[in-house]
Formats: C-alpha cells, structure tokens, sequence
C-alpha cells in the first residue's frame, strides 16, 4: 500500500536495525485518514472470505481494526491484555510475547464474543515473530471458529513471523513490508 510507505518514509523514526516507532500516525497519534485506507484495503482483501467479525489487541491495532470492520459491517472484538472488574470470568485467554514491550501478556477475550460458526479476521499494527497474531488465532480456535486470515499493516520481514505464521496455514496480507532497518533507513520489501 503506497499510502502507507509514504507515510513510513516520512514520519517513521528508526530506532536500530529492529524497531520502527510510528507513534505519529499509527501507535500514539492517529492518522485517521490513513486508518481509513487502510482499512477499506483490507475489507477490500478479504471482501470474499466471509468475514463475520474483526479481532484485535488493544490497543494499537484498534483503529485500522475499527475501520476494516466499519467497511466490512462486522462487529470488532478487541482483545484486552489487563483483566478488569468486569473482564474476569468466561474468557478466552492466550499468552502472547510482544517484541516491542519486551513482556508477556495474557490477553482475553469474553467468550460471549466469539461463537463456533464465526470467520475472523484478524489484525495487527506489527508483525514481527507472530505471537501476538498467533495468540489471536489461538483464541478464536479454541472457541472452534475460524480465521479467513491476518491482516498486518506493517510487517518486519527479516524477522520470523510471515514464515511461521504461513507455515501454521494461515493467510497473511501485509500492507507494508519491511526487508531492512539497517543503517537508519527503512528499505522496503519489493
């Protein structure tokens, strides 16, 4: 997607030759506009999946979540890392590493939310090693739904997650890969 390499050549900052901080437009401030494409192309890549809800994490994937939901007229379910007061029982919970954070986390989703005739489509701000999709995943199989796919807006190739997610059966569409962050500069996957 263009659009959103564009956006990474602009405002994207390279942190080493592992992390790309997108904080104005994706991670901490939000590009609506953006959001919006990139949303549409996603509805737009799984348009024929049967697509019936959308799944996040909290919290960064919610808004090119709200909107691929928006344009596919599905309900979004996001997942939540911290249980709360009224997130305690009846879950759905997998444990996922975040490579950013450098932390696990249980994430959970209530189980009312997710019923064994449902196609999800899930989606993430980063794919890096895949834990956090594949936790997704992993919660929607266990209510015995299925995944139409993952939706990624920006992918690090030169880490291991498209090939260990591919090689689980799922499909992944990215809408941004990453082949390199050497030398402080982002290269693209071509």
């Amino acid at each position: 997607m263009e659009l959103l390499k564009q956006k990474i050549r602009e405002e994207g900052i390279v942190l080493g030759e592992q992390v790309l901080k997108v904080d104005s437009f994706l991670n901490h401030q939000i590009d609506p506009k953006l959001m919006f494409a990139i949303g549409e192309h996603f509805a737009e890549l799984f348009a024929a999946a049967g697509v019936t809800k959308v799944l996040t994490i909290e919290s960064s994937g919610i808004a090119p979540a709200v909107m691929a939901a928006m344009k596919l007229d599905v309900p979004l379910i996001f997942a939540r890392k911290r249980k709360s007061l009224t997130l305690q029982d009846d879950l759905y919970t997998h444990k996922v590493y975040s490579f950013t954070k450098q932390e696990e986390s249980e994430v959970s989703v209530a189980r009312k939310f997710v019923q064994a005739d449902d196609v999800f489509l899930v989606i993430d701000d980063f794919l890096a090693n895949g834990e956090a999709a594949l936790g997704m995943a992993r919660i929607v199989e266990q209510a015995g739904a299925k995944v139409a796919g993952i939706g990624i807006v920006i992918e690090k190739s030169f880490q291991p997650g498209r090939e260990r997610l591919l090689e689980l059966g799922y499909r992944v569409e990215s809408l941004a890969r990453i082949a390199s962050l050497s030398n402080g500069q982002v290269a693209f996957v071509e």
